[in-house]
Formats: structure tokens, C-alpha cells, sequence
């Protein structure tokens, strides 16, 4: 049988050592890899205000899509060819919503202006709700 004087401790430790690496990891990091061009600014303009109003609880990263950093990122996640918006949230674009969906942040994102053919499944809502949980 278990010393509880014995186990106490170790248990007590295992849970230090996991909250500090909790607490350690960071802010997530969100990556907007999108095209410079003006409807691509408008469509993101509603996320990257509330990104902003995040302040230090998320990290942002901006990096042009047409550019060769923004091409070999998305050829890092298996990506290539006419993407105007790419959303990683921790290095990931396919996301599983609390409903066991899983979402995928590329393309223009979902609203009413958006053409149909470059609509993506996903809208800044569903980013925002992806990182409410991971801030919380």
C-alpha cells in the first residue's frame, strides 16, 4: 500500500512541474500569411482589430503570401498555388472545434461580401473562438 506522507509530495511536484509548462509555453501564435492586395486588407480587417485588442495574450505574426518567406510557409504546412489568406493558430491551419468539427482557416473567410468560389469554411468568429480557449 501507497505511504501517503510519501506520495503526497510526488504528487505535488508532478503538478508544479506541469502548470509551470503550461505557464511557460507562451502566448499562442497566430500567422496571417495573406496577399497584400486590398480586398484580402478588408476581409481580415474585423480579425486582425480584435487580434490586436488581444495585446501581449497572443502573439501575431504578418507575412506576405506572395512573397518567398510566405510561399515557403505555406509549403511547409502542404499548401502551394493561388491562397489569398492562410490562418495558422500554433503552427496549425486544420482546427477541431469543440463540436469535434474541424475547421480550416485558408481562403477569404466566410461572409456575406466574399465572392462564393473564394470563400473558405471559416470565419473570424471561428478564430476567435480557437483562441479564447487557448487564452482563458
Amino acid at each position: 500500500m501507497l505511504n501517503f506522507q510519501k506520495t503526497l509530495p510526488t504528487l505535488m511536484l508532478v503538478s508544479f512541474i506541469f502548470s509551470a509548462g503550461q505557464a511557460l509555453a507562451g502566448p499562442p501564435v497566430v500567422e496571417i500569411v495573406a496577399m497584400p492586395h486590398p480586398p484580402v486588407k478588408a476581409a481580415l480587417s474585423q480579425l486582425r482589430e480584435w487580434l490586436a485588442a488581444q495585446g501581449k495574450k497572443i502573439t501575431v505574426k504578418e507575412t506576405d503570401s506572395e512573397s518567398p518567406d510566405g510561399i515557403k510557409r505555406m509549403q511547409s504546412v502542404g499548401l502551394s498555388g493561388h491562397i489569398p489568406v492562410l490562418i495558422l493558430i500554433d503552427g496549425q491551419y486544420r482546427i477541431e472545434r469543440k463540436d469535434s468539427s474541424v475547421v480550416e482557416f485558408v481562403n477569404f473567410p466566410n461572409q456575406p461580401n466574399t465572392p462564393p468560389g473564394a470563400r473558405g469554411g471559416w470565419t473570424a468568429a471561428d478564430v476567435q473562438a480557437v483562441l479564447a480557449e487557448k487564452i482563458k
